[in-house]
């Protein structure tokens, strides 16, 4: 039978987009490029480090080589798995901040304010603290909890963090945003709470969606101006499913804009250039590109427990003896464990600079590698970059990989920004609770301090955090490729619902946001629906 709506990429926003959809009686098909979330690592939540690095499950993209990053391609992993990125990703639920989403309503977005999206964070999350409900769920199909173990080094890096002036905020999703809290993970129990295994696994979700592992959209089937269906690759052969209703888009900020290009949906010049037919003039496909681009500051301790000891020997056979016993332990880690919210300076609306805490240190230069001796990192973030980059297609072969280019540091303000946040970690690290642990900064450096030198560091060291959107941006200019329904301009039937959309990233992490995103076409694709009814 024929499925009222075809969802593409069972991803973050994807898979809560279709389990929306079958709550409300429809019929939905699935597709997934990648493959079951079958591995024990994907549901081990300090398994995240593999994840990161494993072809199997991650689509192991990396950038061009460009001039802000002194020609180094940057690791830029996707989730290739059931679940998509919240499968594989550090599992922070971090909703963001409400001026972000109050700027979205300012550039035109109706009904995407903060008052507005706020009952959908609500309502798709369960949350085991003691928030306040009048910012917090208890009902979703989403588990969202606090550390189950704390490290005695964690505790320390917030008290030093007051001790350095950033106020203590009970709960980083609640009421205020800004200030230094502990980290809240999405979990279910002592597993990893993806998207997938939470809101796929409601009754009604699991009886109305059909879910189609290993298939690669490789275009959209347009008829007469609409969206009528999907083309796929599916081992080797070549398929296709058609909706009766619509087509929605949720493949992420790197396959959204791909399948659309691949469609003739895009720039019709660049699409002309690497020989598709221009069937849909949007500029604004895989163009306003941001992600986060992170520095991270790095110190020697001496008489503290990090995870570095705690992952060898003897030691990491209690911690897997603990999680497997109780659910607690080392194995229930994440990757940061307390984070701060500030600005870079006075007069800002709200906070433009986070810092991600992390009881642990690498070695330099070898991926997630812990060091041997005891260590502690924090990632210097600018969450509102100015610096804008593109993903493009460079080639018709839906196989082929797009071209990603991120463009960082190409706006100024952003090294400045990173310099102010680097000045901020090292005033928590000089505070006094830290004044009997701290052996030497080895990263990047106390030699480190001038805006040169740090812009040296951070065109050598910068890395993402992982948090491409905004390649599919929503809005009402030119360059905006959805409208604020989500419905792709100048086409019927189809809409993009995941991260590209953001017409610019929120101040945190952005699984939650993106979850946010799915609840949000959901509610928009019935209220259409029953319209026309």
């Amino acid at each position: 039978m024929q499925p009222d709506f075809v969802v593409i990429g069972a991803g973050s926003a994807g898979c809560v987009v279709a389990a929306r959809l079958a709550e409300a009686g429809y019929r939905i098909c699935l597709l997934e490029a990648g493959g079951r979330d079958s591995h024990p690592f994907i549901h081990i939540p300090a398994g995240v480090g593999h994840l990161l690095y494993d072809p199997r499950y991650n689509w192991m993209y990396a950038s061009e080589p460009e001039e802000g990053t002194y020609g180094r391609p940057i690791h830029t992993p996707r989730g290739k798995v059931l679940g998509g990125s919240s499968s594989i990703n550090g599992m922070l639920y971090v909703r963001g901040n409400p001026a972000d989403y109050d700027g979205w309503a300012q550039l035109g977005c109706r009904g995407w304010s903060y008052d507005e999206v706020m009952p959908l964070f609500r309502r798709g999350e369960t949350y085991a603290g003691d928030g306040d409900p009048q910012y917090r769920g208890r009902t979703g199909p989403l588990k969202v909890e606090d550390y189950r173990t704390i490290l005695p080094l964690t505790h320390l890096f917030v008290k030093a963090a007051q001790e350095a002036g950033f106020a203590y905020t009970p709960d980083l999703n609640g009421a205020r945003q800004e200030g230094v809290g502990y980290a809240q993970m999405t979990r279910r129990g002592r597993l990893r709470g993806s998207t997938f295994r939470t809101y796929l696994q409601v009754p009604a979700a699991r009886r109305n969606v059909e879910v189609i592992p290993n298939a690669a959209a490789s275009g959209l089937i347009i008829e007469n101006g609409r969206c009528v269906g999907v083309r796929y690759l599916q081992g080797g052969q070549a398929k296709e499913v058609r909706a009766s209703r619509e087509v929605i888009l949720s493949a992420g900020p790197i396959g959204s804009p791909q399948v659309l290009q691949l469609s003739g949906i895009g720039d019709p010049d660049h699409l002309s250039s690497v020989g598709i037919a221009p069937r849909l003039g949007l500029p604004g496909v895989g163009r306003n590109l941001s992600d986060h681009l992170t520095v991270r500051l790095v110190c020697r301790l001496r008489n503290l427990t990090t995870i570095n000891e705690l992952a060898r020997g003897w030691r990491l056979a209690r911690e897997v003896m603990k999680f497997g016993l109780t659910g607690k332990g080392a194995l229930t880690f994440g990757v940061t464990s307390a984070m701060v919210f500030c600005r870079s300076r006075e007069g800002l609306e709200s906070p433009d600079l986070q810092l991600l805490f992390t009881p642990a240190s690498y070695v330099f230069g070898k991926a997630l590698v812990l060091e041997d001796q005891p260590g502690m990192t924090v990632a210097v973030c600018p969450t509102r970059p100015g610096s804008r980059g593109t993903v493009l297609i460079d080639s018709a072969d839906p196989t082929a990989r797009p071209k990603i280019r991120y463009g960082y540091a190409t706006d100024r303000d952003d090294l400045r920004v990173m310099t102010a946040g680097l000045a901020h970690a090292r005033s928590i690290f000089a505070a006094p609770a830290f004044s009997n642990y701290i052996v030497e900064e080895t990263r990047p450096g106390n030699a480190v301090t001038d805006n040169s030198q740090v812009e040296e560091f951070v065109r050598r060291e910068g890395s993402s955090l992982y948090h491409p959107v905004g390649t599919c941006k929503m809005g009402i200019d030119d360059a905006a490729v959805v409208d604020p329904r989500l419905k792709v301009r100048g086409i019927e039937g189809l809409r993009v619902a995941d991260s590209s959309i953001m017409p610019y990233l929120t101040t945190g992490n952005t699984n939650a946001p993106t979850i946010m995103i799915g609840e949000k076409a959901a509610d928009l694709i019935i209220e259409d629906a029953r319209k026309a009814a």
